[in-house]
């Protein structure tokens, strides 16, 4: 069983509350299936860690990944208590758990208050992202 959080428009909002690593990903995309058994991997370290990790397919939440305006994948975020900040480092188990531990992510820029994925803006763009995958 595994112990990354699916999240989804319904339940996306558990992460403004505590820490988190948010992954947005595609099934098709080479470079995400890559990436899994480390995601996998780090996931289960995640108590240890003192956080929660999560993963959206964003082809199944068009809205989901239009709030966080995520147009390359695999798109990684941190999130504590609300405060986004893009995770841009290496994707190796040591680099992500470093990331954590050392709290590396205090040195990131967060993400600007208007295009925070709780922000009317970005809920608007959920919505954009939402109606064009519904055209298509």
């Amino acid at each position: 069983r595994s112990s990354v959080r699916v999240l989804c428009g319904s339940n996306w909002s558990l992460v403004l509350q505590g820490q988190w690593m948010l992954e947005f990903y595609a099934p098709w995309c080479p470079a995400c299936r890559q990436l899994e058994p480390t995601w996998e991997s780090f996931a289960k370290e995640s108590e240890r860690l003192g956080i929660a990790v999560g993963k959206v397919d964003v082809t199944q939440e068009p809205g989901l990944s239009g709030r966080f305006f995520v147009t390359t994948l695999p798109t990684i975020y941190h999130a504590n208590d609300g405060v986004f900040r893009r995770y841009r480092g290496s994707r190796t188990l040591e680099d992500l758990q470093g990331y954590i531990l050392e709290r590396k992510w205090e040195a990131v820029e967060p993400v600007a208050g208007w295009k925070s994925p709780s922000s009317i803006m970005m809920h608007g763009m959920a919505g954009l992202f939402h109606f064009s995958g519904w055209i298509r």
